[in-house]
């Protein structure tokens, strides 16, 4: 079904909404959810052709649906955020992995983050430039290192001793980012990530990207920022950011969103407050996704639009647009 044909509903705020599902049901009994998004940013219907929304509907639906059919056969959701966010990372229509933008170099340099709600372990990569699934990578750091974070040419030696080949950096700069960088058009949007919750009540949450189009060599932005772009705690929520990472990072917003909510915060309140007051008084534009250990889970964005979908045993949505 297309987009359009759902727009009446959509526009329709309550806590039903399939944006916004916020009832505190009692947590006896998890639904497994996946929420997902492929970034933030001026996305517009009249920017986007029908044959482009069609196939990012496509995509998004595509994600879900496996995601969703991973956690009822009982994969561990950090598994689930892995494989989901890899499925991102091969498809040229976002900002991770294939697809990923350029730096004033005209390379691609890749980040990626991963978090365990169970337990807070966690593991992050960044600036990668020859790893084909930086999420992959993430992972392998969570679970087989005894650090949070490897960056740079000593993520990439630590991959290649875990196994990972390496590949060459034109894989990732398709003839679209190729072109981008040549007219020097920002390009903004496209960064993915992933929120699942498995039917015993586990959060995981993961986040990847390829930056900021034209940024500076080195730069790093929230999404291989634990605490700032990508979060997971069970007691609070699994969250996922995209946007100006720089506001993320000087907001927390991943780690700031859960921990409102461990305490007692109303998930979607919180979310709004923070991208809607906090970032949008500095001019921080970007959305997140969220979800708690009750199933409840939010989806705002303060641009005209973010890619993004959930499902769950009574939902399934895909949407671009505000409206």
């Amino acid at each position: 079904m297309r987009y359009a044909k759902l727009l009446p509903l959509l526009l329709l705020v309550s806590c039903n909404s399939p944006e916004n599902k916020t009832e505190n049901k009692a947590p006896s009994s998890p639904s497994p959810t996946i929420l997902i998004h492929g970034g933030a940013g001026t996305i517009t219907k009249e920017g986007l052709s029908d044959e482009v929304e069609a196939a990012y509907e496509r995509s998004l639906q595509r994600v879900l649906d496996s995601g969703y059919k991973w956690l009822n056969e009982g994969v561990a959701p950090e598994e689930v955020v892995a494989r989901s966010i890899s499925m991102m990372e091969s498809d040229s229509l976002f900002n991770s992995g294939v697809g990923a933008v350029v730096t004033a170099k005209g390379e691609a340099e890749l980040d990626a983050s991963i978090m365990r709600g169970s337990d807070l372990q966690a593991g992050a990569v960044s600036g990668l430039k020859h790893i084909e699934h930086p999420i992959q990578l993430a992972k392998v750091v969570m679970d087989s290192s005894k650090h949070v974070m490897l960056s740079g040419t000593g993520a990439e030696e630590y991959a290649q001793k875990m196994g990972f080949p390496l590949v060459d950096n034109s894989l990732f700069i398709t003839h679209r980012r190729a072109n981008q960088y040549a007219d020097l058009v920002p390009d903004k949007m496209g960064t993915v990530g992933v929120v699942v919750l498995d039917a015993d009540g586990n959060l995981s949450a993961g986040t990847s990207t390829g930056g900021m189009m034209m940024k500076e060599y080195g730069r790093i932005g929230d999404s291989p920022i634990i605490g700032s772009g990508t979060y997971a705690d069970n007691a609070g929520c699994a969250v996922s950011c995209t946007g100006h990472g720089e506001y993320f990072i000087r907001h927390s917003v991943a780690g700031q969103l859960s921990l409102r909510v461990k305490h007692g915060e109303d998930l979607s309140a919180a979310a709004n407050d923070i991208l809607f007051n906090i970032l949008n008084a500095q001019h921080g534009a970007g959305g997140l996704i969220a979800l708690d250990a009750n199933g409840n889970y939010t989806m705002p964005f303060n641009t005209s639009g973010m890619f993004r979908g959930v499902k769950n045993a009574d939902t399934t949505f895909v949407g671009m647009y505000s409206e």
